[in-house]
């Protein structure tokens, strides 16, 4: 705790050649106080709660024999939604994108809906491809619609040459700079 020093002798005596005492000092013990401390820190760690560790629940493919059958999907199921310039989605079914259809983020719902009704849930897969002049914006757009839709299978990939130039002409074509 709290000591004095007493060390200094003699007392309080006046005159020449005395010599004068010494003035007495206080020494703070602060053992206590950092014990106190760490009883503390130790208590606090001990009571509070951990963060339970948060993990996205993911929809994996079943283990198949031939690693090629691994990810084929019947063409019928598959929906094919791009995202171009200016808040535009074109979207096709099946493998050929010549076959393009223009849209935008109001009316792409309906058309996922519809597909969805129409094909087989388990075969059903939704595939988003974003070109270099869509926004990040209508990249989540797209992806929330898969949750509100409650789309299980879906993937984003990127965009191939072939799709592209499709997409680039038919933004010319309505005149999307």
């Amino acid at each position: 705790m709290a000591e004095m020093d007493t060390s200094s002798g003699g007392g309080h005596k006046k005159g020449p050649g005395v010599k004068k005492g010494k003035k007495m000092s206080t020494r703070v013990d602060l053992t206590p106080m950092v014990d106190l401390g760490f009883l503390l820190i130790t208590f606090f760690i001990f009571t509070t709660t951990m963060s339970q560790p948060t993990a996205m629940k993911l929809f994996l493919p079943k283990d198949v024999d031939k690693p090629e059958e691994q990810n084929k999907v019947k063409l019928s199921a598959v929906l094919t939604i791009m995202l171009g310039k200016n808040d535009q989605v074109y979207y096709y079914e099946g493998d050929d994108p010549t076959k393009l259809q223009s849209s935008n983020f109001k009316a792409i719902r309906d058309v996922i809906l519809d597909k969805k009704r129409r094909t087989d849930p388990k075969d059903f897969v939704v595939v988003l491809k974003p070109t270099a002049d869509a926004t990040y914006k209508n990249t989540v757009n797209i992806l929330d619609e898969m949750t509100i839709d409650e789309i299980k299978r879906f993937a984003l990939v990127d965009i191939s040459a072939p799709e592209l130039q499709v997409v680039q002409a038919t933004e010319s074509a309505n005149g999307i700079k």
